[in-house]
């Protein structure tokens, strides 16, 4: 690592990558979000868990794209 670009394995990265490490937070977001209203896509079903539906998929989908941030994570080390 050199002072004049602390980051250098970051440097080759394009829109794809970017993109790709988007992907997680953003499902981890949408699923709190989710969570934090209560889950009104459960409506109908009163007696539904918070972890039920949208929250719980979002869940999955953010679990689904740790992958790339797992790769970067073993890149550094």
């Amino acid at each position: 690592m050199s002072i004049d670009n602390p980051a250098p394995r970051l440097s080759g990265f394009g829109l794809a990558d970017w993109l790709c490490l988007a992907a997680a937070p953003t499902f981890a977001a949408m699923a709190l979000l989710t969570i934090a209203y209560d889950g009104h896509d459960m409506m109908c079903m009163p007696g539904a868990s918070v972890l039920s539906g949208m929250a719980l998929m979002y869940l999955l989908m953010a679990a689904f794209h740790l992958a790339p941030w797992l790769r970067l994570l073993a890149r550094r080390g």
